[in-house]
């Protein structure tokens, strides 16, 4: 049973092949291409571990978005988040970054759009 949870947590875990966005500036606004669809990126505020920022997200003709925030070579737990559309096309969410004990404040958030993955690095304040 303990080996079925184990292999089942690496599972769920796992790091998905994903596509570089490159973001200049997250709180300008980042755009990428998904399915010839342009998809906009903006944080509301620049992050900062255990206080919450709003993410925007305007991915045309998306049915689902969740993020997830990582850091190479750490594991920073479970913390996917699920936006929710809005009736303007804007999917949004309540972000909560984990502390990172080490100090450190690069970090990747790893996009969900319909099953593709992007990977978007930022820094934290």
């Amino acid at each position: 049973m303990l080996v079925a949870i184990a292999v089942a947590g690496y599972w769920f875990k796992r790091p998905a092949e994903a596509h570089a966005v490159a973001c200049v500036d997250p709180l300008a606004g980042c755009t990428f291409s998904h399915r010839d669809a342009v998809v906009k990126v903006l944080f509301r505020t620049l992050p900062t571990p255990l206080e919450p920022f709003v993410l925007n997200m305007n991915a045309p003709g998306a049915r689902q978005i969740s993020v997830a925030f990582q850091m190479n070579g750490m594991d920073m737990g479970f913390n996917r988040y699920d936006l929710r559309p809005s009736d303007a096309g804007v999917f949004s969410a309540k972000i909560i970054l984990p502390m990172c004990i080490s100090g450190r404040h690069d970090w990747t958030m790893v996009i969900d759009i319909d099953g593709v993955h992007y990977a978007l690095p930022f820094r934290t304040q």
